[in-house]
């Protein structure tokens, strides 16, 4: 009996080194290194909502393949300061498109810091739902259209994102 608890035990523990280097594949990345875009919302507290808003659009894929974004992502707040039943309408399945459209008016093609958007102030950039947005400088603080970047240059390997203080929408 002593002898096969001992045999058990050894097969389990050679079973756990074999498959301790497959489990650690599919862990996450570790928190202290860049990850794209979506991930990188995903683990900041203030970003919850626009989380869920990239899901119910179906953007979440387009955010995270590789390539140089700029993403102005609205805090949990700016969302909560939509007027009352705005967000509950635009997260229903059949305003995908509408949502949409907003999500992708928060999306530079390009990574632009806030030193570089600085360096913008006045002018107008292309989002990627096709439309612009203005940048300006106030009292050395950057806004985009109305928002203002509450935190900015948060790194992520396919871009870049500004913490924004109010939900920008498409004109």
């Amino acid at each position: 009996m002593k002898k096969q608890k001992i045999i058990v035990t050894s097969i389990l523990l050679v079973l756990s080194f074999i498959f301790m280097p497959i489990s650690s594949v599919f862990a996450a990345p570790n928190p202290s290194t860049p990850a794209d875009i979506v991930y990188t919302a995903v683990n900041h507290k203030e970003l919850k909502t626009f989380v869920s808003a990239l899901q119910a659009a179906g953007l979440v894929h387009a955010l995270e393949v590789d390539g140089s974004f700029t993403v102005f992502a609205p805090t949990d707040n700016a969302f909560a300061s939509l007027p009352t039943g705005t967000l509950k309408n635009l997260l229903k399945p059949e305003n995908k498109e509408n949502l949409n459209d907003i999500l992708l008016y928060h999306v530079f093609n390009g990574k632009v810091t806030a030193q570089d958007a600085a360096k913008l102030n006045g002018q107008e950039i292309d989002m990627m739902n096709g439309e612009k947005a203005k940048i300006s400088v106030k009292d050395g603080k950057v806004f985009i259209n109305d928002a203002e970047v509450v935190i900015a240059d948060i790194s992520a390997t396919n871009g870049i994102i500004h913490i924004i203080d109010t939900v920008l929408m498409p004109k």
